[in-house]
């Protein structure tokens, strides 16, 4: 992966790594790694109803592209256990001009992308009604804000620039730890909790 770093430090995907990409189960195995951290590919046939063949298949072919890694000291024997390379990445859109092939898969790991965001908002409604699933705590924890307006593109895109600039900003700060009683949290702007299918602590 011939890897491009913008000014604020977000990894571009080439078009080789973003080919790479879309595949529906590559897919799937990239969106748990972001949200849930470092997994096997025994764990993650668990998680997503595959064969650890599968998974450990795809996992070879996403580190071949620099998309993930194996977590330093922890492989062990046949166990061993995958992260997505941590910081922030962009996945190329409509606005730039790119070959028929590379256009296809950026079409589908956005569509793959919008999807997964609003399944995993979709499971944290249903759970919030839930306390067995999730706490009361971490419902009133969480926000959801839409604002409907009317703009021109350039005032959009003001706003755009600036809830980026301000948002990742503060951000930033709480990337890359695992404090004591956290948990995985997807902020979209909706920001709310990840769920699992397992019972939350309180």
């Amino acid at each position: 992966m011939s890897e491009e770093i913008t000014p604020n430090g977000v990894r571009e995907i080439d078009a080789s790594a973003l080919k790479g990409l879309a595949h529906p189960l590559r897919m799937a195995i990239y969106d748990a790694l972001t949200n849930h951290g470092p997994q096997t590919a025994t764990s993650l046939a668990k998680r997503l109803g595959e064969s650890s063949g599968a998974t450990s298949y795809h996992l070879r072919q996403l580190a071949r592209h620099h998309l993930i890694r194996e977590v330093a000291g922890e492989s062990g024997g046949r166990q061993k256990w995958w992260e997505r390379i941590p910081g922030a990445v962009r996945v190329p859109g409509p606005e730039r001009e790119l070959d028929p092939s590379t256009r296809t898969a950026s079409h589908y790991v956005n569509r793959e992308l919008v999807r997964n965001m609003s399944r995993a908002f979709e499971d944290f409604v249903d759970a919030a009604y839930d306390e067995k699933r999730i706490p009361l705590e971490w419902v009133e924890a969480s926000a959801s804000d839409t604002s409907n307006l009317h703009l021109t593109k350039e005032q959009l895109a003001e706003i755009a620039a600036e809830y980026e600039k301000t948002t990742m900003a503060f951000i930033d700060k709480y990337r890359g730890r695992s404090d004591p009683g956290s948990r995985p949290v997807q902020i979209q702007f909706n920001a709310f909790p990840l769920i699992d299918g397992e019972e939350t602590p309180s």
